[in-house]
């Protein structure tokens, strides 16, 4: 515990020092007494965490010295010590908001014990309650969560900061691994809602016959095995956030309920009646085009205008030039800190492979790779041998994301240019097609040296 720092206002100097003798057999207690509230009262700037005031004093009453102490810290505990029993005051007085009101008796002493023990344990608890708010603000600190200093990823921060400004509803979309749950968190932990629930729901885990109850609760005997009320996601989040993920898997039959608890801002569990009044943050997150899934009829358009909200597309990995290394070394860092293991960095031909590498899984595939890389490290340093990549798994990944067939050209011609540092002629020669081709696509900007 920290030291609590206690001022005793007594004018009989003899009881004055048997509870200040008393509490000092705490070490973590530091006791000042004072013979009247005026020389409490100049002491003040020491910051007392709490005062015990005997009520008649000969300068001014307890009353008086109350508020005169408060005028001055409103947030010292105060406790009356009195030798009237008067249980008007004392009522009048912990109405007030005094810690407690004490009878001089034979149980004084120990009565302030107990007292002033349970507001050291109530001041305890909430520093470190606001210690850990502080961590989880720092904790979730945009740059903290994200690195990287690409102009992609400096886009991403400033609508992060935009969407935490705001109550606007967001929906963040990306590829698998970009970090999607992460940025929804940021956003809420910077935002007014801080201190309010984060609920988080996967759409695509949940079975399609519960999302609704999953949703909205439901009441004791609203279907077989119902035996008791559930409280849903949705109750949970309130006057929070609720982070929706792969949104896009949300069935049909689903969405015109969540549409309606969206505009009329509140929700009925199952089989219930209670009208229960919302007022919760939406953020929504998909690796699927909404829009495209509108004009496929398997998402509502009057809810995709509803979620859509401020859109934060995060970019991959691969369109984030440096940052690759950058990322690569702090997880490094990382790996070796909870291993106790000793790796300096990379060398140039590691560095090599890794950015020449596309990373169909994103920040999440680095992350194994280079913690895989550094147990297969002999030496201070990760070797281009250390360094793994799954070939099939890269091609299930590079498939899932539905590009064009100009597309995939685009993309392997562009990596071969950065593998042969924009030597034309070696690429036309290794893919086996004609160099004015690629020096159109150069032409029509849709490729750069």
């Amino acid at each position: 515990m920290e030291t609590c720092r206690i001022f005793i206002v007594e004018d009989d100097p003899w009881y004055g020092e048997i509870l200040k003798y008393h509490l000092c057999m705490n070490p973590d207690n530091e006791v000042h007494l004072f013979p009247n509230g005026k020389n409490c009262l100049s002491q003040l700037h020491q910051k007392p965490d709490v005062i015990t005031v005997d009520y008649s004093l000969p300068d001014m009453n307890g009353k008086e010295l109350i508020k005169r102490i408060r005028q001055i810290n409103q947030d010292i505990k105060i406790i009356i010590i009195s030798a009237q029993e008067d249980v008007a005051t004392a009522v009048e007085l912990l109405k007030s908001g005094i810690s407690d009101y004490l009878v001089k008796n034979d149980h004084t002493k120990d009565l302030l014990w107990n007292t002033i023990l349970k507001i050291r344990e109530t001041r305890d608890l909430k520093n470190e309650i606001e210690h850990l708010r502080r961590e989880l603000g720092h904790k979730y600190d945009f740059e903290e969560i994200i690195k990287g200093k690409s102009n992609a990823i400096k886009k991403t921060f400033s609508l992060m900061e935009k969407a935490a400004r705001t109550n606007i509803n967001v929906s963040i979309t990306g590829e698998t691994g970009t970090g999607k749950e992460l940025v929804a968190k940021a956003i809420h932990y910077n935002s007014e809602r801080s201190k309010k629930p984060f609920v988080a729901v996967n759409m695509a885990a949940v079975p399609r016959e519960l999302v609704e109850s999953e949703f909205f609760g439901y009441e004791k005997g609203a279907f077989t095995g119902a035996d008791q009320r559930k409280t849903g996601k949705f109750e949970e989040a309130n006057n929070g956030t609720i982070f929706l993920d792969e949104i896009g898997e949300l069935d049909l039959s689903v969405q015109s309920k969540l549409l309606r608890v969206l505009q009329e801002r509140e929700l009925t569990r199952v089989g219930g009646r209670e009208k229960i009044k919302l007022d919760v943050r939406v953020i929504v997150a998909t690796h699927k085009n909404l829009n495209d899934e509108v004009q496929k009829g398997n998402f509502r358009e009057d809810l995709y205008y509803r979620i859509i909200g401020l859109p934060i597309d995060l970019p991959p990995l691969r369109e984030r030039d440096n940052d690759i290394l950058l990322l690569a070394k702090f997880f490094l860092d990382d790996f070796c800190k909870d291993n106790r293991i000793k790796i300096r960095g990379f060398t140039a031909e590691a560095k090599e492979k890794l950015m020449q590498y596309n990373y169909p899984g994103n920040v999440r595939e680095l992350k194994a790779i280079i913690d895989l890389a550094a147990v297969m490290c002999n030496g201070e340093e990760i070797e281009e041998n250390d360094v793994g990549f799954s070939k099939t798994r890269s091609l299930d990944m590079l498939m899932n994301e539905e590009k064009t067939f100009r597309d995939y050209t685009l993309q392997i011609i562009n990596y071969y240019l950065k593998k042969y540092n924009g030597n034309v002629l070696t690429v036309a020669k290794k893919l086996d097609i004609g160099k004015s081709t690629i020096y159109k696509m150069i032409q029509d900007n849709e490729l750069v040296l």
